[in-house]
């Protein structure tokens, strides 16, 4: 795999590690392609049951890289075919980790902006340092963060998230924690800890009713009540009928660990 972004698997958890510190782990086309080939493998890996993903360096993610996307304007039509393809790649990979059946935990530090924010609100869960900076700030210099929008006003109130987004200015970890937009701020010195051990709880839970739980989770979301109750009944109905499912339910009954396959 490239440098760019480094994995390390331990105990059923894939840490991905974006790799350019000098960059502020930007999303440059080598990063996005990068993320992409690993959302790819990890659709097909029966071993992961969590991820995690974190910067190198003093930052988590600074968003798109700025440099590469000027360049991109230097085309003859301006850059709308690269800047059309761009934020479809990003798009690609920010859907692709809600789509992962493994958890993703984003463990974050530094400062997750623009695209770097989108990031985060784009993992399942969330643990940051204390005296993280997040922040959709592209109104800043003339450009409305308007996909990033798309991820945070999924996971942030309506209100909390339009000021964000017009007014570039950032929230702190305990603010963002508050918003709903991570799970907890933790102390620096913890971050890394605080994060493996939210990743262990969830790796030692039946994988397949994780997976399936996870998949019915963002298919009921988008759902009328009505339709997401019948949905997830039906998923409910399924998972029952395991096996496993029967084994966990009598151990539990019984006061014994449970025997699963």
């Amino acid at each position: 795999m490239s440098d760019i972004l480094l994995r390390n698997d331990t105990d059923g958890i894939a840490t991905l590690t974006l790799n350019a510190p000098d960059r502020l782990n930007a999303l440059s086309d080598a990063m996005l392609a990068a993320l992409q080939g690993q959302i790819d493998a990890l659709e097909k890996d029966n071993a992961t049951r969590v991820v995690v993903l974190k910067g190198a360096g003093k930052a988590f993610c600074a968003g798109h890289d700025l440099k590469e996307m000027q360049a991109g304007r230097r085309a003859a039509d301006g850059g709308q075919a690269y800047f059309t393809d761009l934020f479809t790649r990003c798009a690609r990979v920010m859907t692709g980790l809600m789509r992962l059946p493994q958890p993703v935990i984003a463990q974050v530090h530094g400062i997750a902006t623009a695209a770097g924010c989108q990031l985060v609100a784009s993992c399942d869960m969330a643990v940051a340092a204390q005296g993280t900076r997040f922040g959709v700030n592209g109104v800043n210099i003339g450009l409305f963060c308007s996909t990033p929008m798309v991820a945070l006003t999924r996971s942030i109130p309506r209100k909390q998230a339009f000021e964000m987004l017009t007014t570039g200015q950032f929230v702190d970890a305990n603010r963002a924690a508050d918003l709903g937009l991570i799970n907890r701020a933790v102390p620096p010195d913890t971050l890394e800890a605080e994060t493996r051990t939210l990743a262990e709880i969830v790796a030692r839970k039946l994988g397949a009713a994780v997976k399936l739980g996870k998949r019915t989770f963002y298919d009921q979301i988008e759902m009328e009540i009505g339709a997401a109750y019948a949905h997830a009944g039906g998923v409910m109905v399924e998972n029952m009928l395991w096996r496993d499912t029967n084994e966990g339910i009598s151990a539990f009954l019984e006061k014994r660990p449970p025997d699963w396959s």
